[in-house]
C-alpha cells in the first residue's frame, strides 16, 4: 500500500491525540502505537473503571465528527465485535450536527436542478428543520401550492466522507499490522461495509426509491402514511418529499400534543404493529425507528414516517424462517429456538446446544410477562450479548440492522408507555401470521415455488450428470473426506496386525519344527532331535517371548 499523504498522517495523529484526551492513551501504550501521538507523555486512562469505556468512546466519536458518528452507529450493530457495555453506549449516538449556511443550500439546489431556488419554489424557509451529517431539511412550497420537505446535501459531504474513509482504511491497515488483539476482526471488511452503506446515503435517489416502496406497501392503510416523492425536484443531492404536518414522537412530552395514558398505549401498539408488518409481511423495513422519524398525524391512531435512507431487506427465505422463529418465541416454544436461529444462519457449537437452550429458557422466563417498566432494556441487551459471547455465536451481518431497529423500537416503547407488554401484541400477531401462512393462496404460491425449483433441478440433471461423467473419464473427479480419530485407529490396527503376523510365524515355526523332528530320519541330530527342528524351536521361542513382552508393556494382556 502506498505511503499515506502528510495530510492524512497529520489527521491520524490528530485523531490519536483526541483519543488520548478521552482516556484511550493506555491503548496506544499497550499496543506500541505511541509514535502516532506527538508529545505522548500522558497515556493513562481518564477513568480507570472499565464500565466507563463505552461512554468515553461515544464522546470521542462525537468529537471526531459526522463520519465517525455514523461509523459508531455501524459498530453499535456489531455485537460480534464489541462487548455489550460499549454497544449500549454507541446506540445512544445521534446524527445531529450544526447546520450549514443557506448560501450553500442555494448553490447545491441550483447545481442539481439547474434553476435558482426563487424560481423553483414559491417559498423556501432559510432556517432548516433538522440538520445531520450528510444534509439538512428545509420547509418549502411548490408552485402548485404543495408543501414539501426538501433535503439538501452538504456541499463538501462527498469529499469529506471520502477523506474520512481513507483515514478509516489507513487505521484498518495499522490495526492489522500492529494490534494482535484485534486479529479476530476483519477490519478492512468492516470499513468496506461502512463505505458501501454511507456511499448509498450520498445518493438521495436511493432514499426516494425506498420511500416509494414503503408507500406501495402501506397503500390504503388508514393508520400509516408515507410522504409522496416529487421526482421533478429530486436528484442525487436534493430530495423533495411531501411535508407531513404532525408532532414527532420525540416531542410528545414537551410539544403541543397532549396524549392521555390510553392514547400513548394505542400509539405504542400502532408503532409496534407497523414494524412487525414491515418485517414479517413486507420483508422491507425502516431501519431507524428513532422517535424523530415517527410523527403523530393529528391523533394517536395515525402516524407518518420520514427519513428512509436506512432500510433493511429480507429475502422470501429469510422472511419464512424469521416468521417461524417469531411464532415459536411468541408461543413459548423455547426448545426449538436454537434450531430456528441456526436456520437463520446463527452459528454456535453443537456440543453446547443443551446449554444454549437452558440459558435461553432462563432469560425468556425471567422477562416473559413483565411490563417494560419492570425491565431495564440495557440489562436485557447486556445479557443477550453476554450469551452471544459465552457461546461463541456467529451473527449473520444481514440481521444487524434488524437487531438495531428492534432495539430502537423497544426504547421508544418505554418512553411512550412504560406498562406496554410486547407479548400482548406478539401473540395475536403470531396467530395471524400462522393462519396467513396456511391460506389456500399462500399454499398454492409456495407449492408453485417448490415445483419450479424441482423442475429446475430435473432440468439441470442431464447436464450435471454429463459433467460428472466427463470429469470421471478425464480423471479429474476427486473425492475428499475428513475423519476424526482415524489416524489413531489406523495405528492401533497396524500394531494388532503386526502382532498377529508374528503370532502366526511363531505358530508356524513350532508346527514346522515339530513335523521336521517327527519325520526327518536323515541328517544331523542332537540328543535325538533334528538340528533344523532345534533351530526352528529356538527362533519360535525368541519371537514368542518378544511378542509376550510387547503385550505386557501395552497393558492389554
Amino acid at each position: 500500500m502506498a505511503t499515506p499523504a502528510p495530510r492524512t498522517i497529520g489527521r491520524i495523529s490528530e485523531i490519536a491525540q483526541t483519543a488520548v484526551r478521552h482516556g484511550f492513551g493506555y491503548f496506544f501504550a499497550t499496543h506500541k502505537l505511541t509514535d502516532l501521538v506527538p508529545g505522548h507523555q500522558d497515556v493513562t486512562p481518564l477513568d480507570g473503571q472499565p464500565s466507563e469505556r463505552g461512554r468515553h468512546l461515544r464522546e470521542l466519536l462525537d468529537e471526531l465528527g459526522p463520519t465517525f458518528v455514523k461509523f459508531g452507529q455501524l459498530l453499535s450493530m456489531r455485537p460480534d465485535i464489541l462487548p455489550p457495555d460499549i454497544i449500549a453506549e454507541l446506540r445512544a449516538l445521534q446524527d445531529d450536527v450544526r447546520p450549514f449556511p443557506f448560501t450553500d443550500v442555494e448553490r447545491v439546489i441550483e447545481e442539481e436542478l439547474d434553476l435558482p431556488v426563487r424560481r423553483l419554489f414559491l417559498e423556501f424557509d432559510e432556517q432548516p428543520l433538522a440538520a445531520a451529517s450528510i444534509g439538512q431539511v428545509h420547509r418549502a412550497v411548490l408552485p402548485n401550492g404543495r408543501l414539501v420537505a426538501v433535503k439538501v446535501q452538504r456541499p463538501e459531504a462527498r469529499r469529506q466522507i471520502e477523506a474520512d474513509l481513507a483515514l478509516l482504511y489507513q487505521a484498518a491497515r495499522i490495526a492489522k499490522q500492529r494490534i494482535r488483539a484485534l486479529d479476530f476482526i476483519d477490519a478492512r471488511g468492516l470499513v468496506d461495509e461502512f463505505a458501501r452503506s454511507i456511499q448509498q446515503e450520498l445518493d438521495y435517489r436511493t432514499e426516494a426509491r425506498n420511500a416509494e416502496t414503503f408507500a406501495r406497501n402501506f397503500a390504503g392503510d388508514p393508520h400509516v402514511h408515507i410522504p409522496k416523492v416529487f421526482w421533478s425536484y429530486t436528484r442525487a443531492r436534493v430530495l423533495a418529499l411531501e411535508f407531513l404536518e404532525g408532532v414527532q414522537v420525540a416531542d410528545i412530552e414537551s410539544g403541543p400534543l397532549q396524549l392521555s395514558l390510553e392514547e400513548r398505549r394505542r400509539l405504542a401498539y400502532l408503532m409496534t404493529e407497523t414494524w412487525m408488518t414491515m418485517i414479517f409481511r413486507h420483508g422491507f423495513f425502516h431501519g431507524d425507528p428513532h422517535p424523530a422519524n415517527v410523527l403523530v398525524l393529528g391523533h394517536p391512531e395515525r402516524i407518518g414516517l420520514v427519513d428512509f435512507g436506512l432500510a433493511g431487506k429480507l429475502s422470501d427465505e429469510d422472511l419464512s424462517k424469521l416468521t417461524r422463529l417469531f411464532i415459536d418465541a411468541a408461543a413459548e416454544n423455547v426448545e426449538v429456538l436454537p434450531r430456528r436461529l441456526a436456520e437463520l444462519g446463527v452459528r454456535y457449537p453443537r456440543e453446547r446446544e443443551e446449554e444454549f437452550i437452558r440459558e435461553l429458557r432462563e432469560m425468556y422466563y425471567r422477562y416473559y410477562g413483565a411490563t417494560l417498566a419492570e425491565i431495564d432494556p440495557l440489562q436485557v441487551i447486556r445479557e443477550a450479548f453476554a450469551l452471544i459471547y459465552a457461546l461463541n455465536l456467529r451473527l449473520p451481518t444481514r440481521f444487524m440492522l434488524l437487531d438495531k431497529a428492534i432495539a430502537t423500537l423497544g426504547s421508544v416503547g418505554i418512553e411512550l408507555y412504560p406498562d406496554f407488554n410486547v407479548f400482548e401484541v406478539a401473540k395475536p400477531y403470531a396467530r395471524s401470521l400462522m393462519l396467513g401462512r396456511y391460506t389456500p393462496r399462500r399454499m398454492l404460491s409456495r407449492a408453485g415455488r417448490e415445483t419450479r425449483k424441482l423442475a429446475q433441478v430435473v432440468g439441470d440433471a442431464p447436464q450435471l450428470t454429463n459433467d460428472i461423467l466427463h470429469d470421471l473419464r478425464a480423471g479429474q473427479l476427486e473425492v475428499g473426506f475428513v475423519h476424526k480419530g482415524l489416524d489413531e485407529f489406523s495405528q492401533k490396527l497396524s500394531v494388532a496386525f503386526n502382532r498377529l503376523v508374528i503370532a502366526l510365524v511363531v505358530a508356524g515355526g513350532l508346527i514346522g519344527s515339530s513335523l521336521i523332528g517327527i519325520f526327518a530320519k536323515t541328517g544331523p541330530h542332537f540328543l535325538g532331535v533334528h538340528v533344523i527342528s532345534i533351530i526352528g524351536f529356538a527362533l519360535a521361542g525368541i519371537l514368542g517371548l518378544w511378542l509376550l513382552a510387547a503385550v505386557l508393556r501395552s497393558g492389554r494382556l
